[in-house]
């Protein structure tokens, strides 16, 4: 096992911050890349940095998205004041939100171990992929949402909460899954990427938590041992790049143009399939 130098953490912080939003997979591409350094991705220490750079995309989420979550709270404190009378679009969006993340949430603990355990599944990646790029493929072929918020159900809330927590398994992109589900809804486009990377924000922080917390169980010595200054340095590339690909990965979905990435992600895939051994 190898150990992670500065080089290595820029290339997996510049990989995470390119694919956590592009609907290519990040924990795929990590996990391609972590093993090709050779470090086993369901090491202690990988597990960590993922955990710290999909933190640092998080932070580019912030940054990208400030003035529209800006907008929901203003929105949101007229709405439950006692004297508005007018229609509650924020109170709705956030109800849904929390309806969404209930299945994100059980998935996510119920599965911990085993969902761990697939970051060393090569063939678990390749099949991820290619289910991924069919995703992507059947939005060429669904016609342009104009569901608004009053006739967006829990119901599809819970399918698009349900499709993010699959997408913990490596190779299933979890933005390319939960807009995919959302526009299969017939939500529209914009509304479907802000409600995507809305519940992203809670699923993210909580499974910082969790990791946060296996850290704080190893011995103090393994802790003062794991490489601090490279793993930083990987986590603000993530946020710098993630800022950038997050941008970009706007303007697509409201193009419609999703379908496009479906080509890359079947390759990849069964690039991985053909030689599981060359990424394991």
């Amino acid at each position: 096992m190898s150990e992670l130098t500065y080089f290595q953490a820029v290339l997996l912080g510049v990989i995470q911050g390119l694919t956590e939003f592009l609907p290519v997979s990040s924990t795929a591409h990590l996990a391609v890349a972590q093993r090709w350094l050779g470090h086993a991705p369901g090491s202690s220490l990988m597990l960590l940095f993922d955990m710290l750079v999909h933190m640092g995309t998080l932070v580019a989420m912030a940054v990208v998205f400030a003035d529209t979550v800006k907008r929901f709270v203003l929105r949101l404190r007229k709405e439950v004041q006692p004297s508005w009378t007018g229609p509650k679009p924020g109170w709705r969006f956030g109800w849904l939100a929390v309806v969404a993340c209930v299945p994100t949430a059980a998935i996510g603990l119920g599965f911990k171990a085993a969902l761990e355990a697939s970051f060393d599944d090569a063939m678990g990646v390749g099949w991820g992929m290619i289910i991924t790029g069919l995703l992507l493929a059947l939005t060429a072929w669904v016609r342009r949402g104009e569901r608004g918020w009053r006739r967006f159900r829990w119901l599809h809330a819970l399918l698009i909460g349900t499709a993010q927590g699959i997408a913990i398994v490596p190779g299933i992109s979890r933005s390319g899954a939960t807009i995919c589900v959302a526009s299969y809804c017939g939500l529209r486009r914009r509304w479907a990427a802000d409600f995507s990377f809305l519940i992203a924000a809670p699923a993210i922080f909580g499974a910082a938590l969790i990791k946060v917390w296996d850290t704080v169980e190893l011995p103090a010595q393994e802790v003062a041992k794991l490489p601090w200054g490279p793993i930083m340095v990987g986590t603000l590339v993530s946020v710098g790049v993630g800022i950038l690909g997050l941008r970009l990965f706007l303007n697509i979905v409201r193009r419609g143009r999703l379908h496009l990435f479906a080509g890359y992600c079947l390759l990849f895939g069964v690039l991985v399939l053909a030689a599981p051994g060359r990424v394991g």
